[in-house]
């Protein structure tokens, strides 16, 4: 495979991570390096690691794994930004904008992660299908999310000053989208 088609492939990846990305830009007040290291790692890292484990399932496991993989990612991030709705709803968001967990912490990025992940996971299968080379094409793909997520993280932090109160509601409603379409591509 080219580069460029690479490349293409890493951007249309990259696109989830970087929606929820900006989601948790208008929930983190003020986001510092840690923030945006933690993001782009996990983002990146399991963007990275998803296209392996696909290729080796694809070599090995044939339909088995991709019957349920979309179906994950939209119940995990339909029940992530569920909770981010909640608590900003219940107006604890008014002083600040981080929600309890921070959303670049512990289960929630890993969940994060995954669910953004799957769409990799399914590429990486159509690799080991048809028995390319995925190391190379799981590193640009890796590279680029990470990179998308921490745009994304400084564009949902900037759009936080004009959301106030509601970011975290609204960056809740991103990610209820974004399950949704998940869900509604798997039927």
């Amino acid at each position: 495979m080219d580069i460029v088609s690479i490349l293409v492939i890493s951007v249309a990846l990259a696109m989830d991570a970087f929606s929820v990305s900006i989601s948790c830009g208008l929930t983190i007040e003020k986001p510092v390096l840690g923030h945006y290291m933690r993001l782009a790692l996990y983002f990146g890292g399991f963007q990275f690691i998803m296209p392996l484990i696909g290729s080796f399932a694809g070599k090995h496991a044939g339909n088995l794994i991709s019957n349920y993989a979309k179906w994950t990612a939209s119940g995990l991030l339909i029940i992530i930004a569920g909770k981010m709705i909640y608590e900003g709803l219940r107006g604890e968001s008014e002083k600040k904008r981080v929600s309890c967990p921070d959303p670049s912490r512990g289960l929630t990025v890993i969940g994060l992660a995954v669910a953004t992940s799957i769409d990799a996971l399914a590429v990486g299968f159509s690799f080991g299908i048809l028995r390319r080379d995925v190391l190379l094409p799981a590193a640009i793909i890796g590279l680029t999310c990470a990179i998308f997520s921490a745009a994304g993280l400084a564009l949902g932090d900037r759009a936080s000053r004009y959301f106030s109160r509601g970011g975290e509601i609204l960056g809740g409603i991103m990610l209820m989208l974004l399950g949704l379409k998940i869900a509604v591509q798997s039927i």
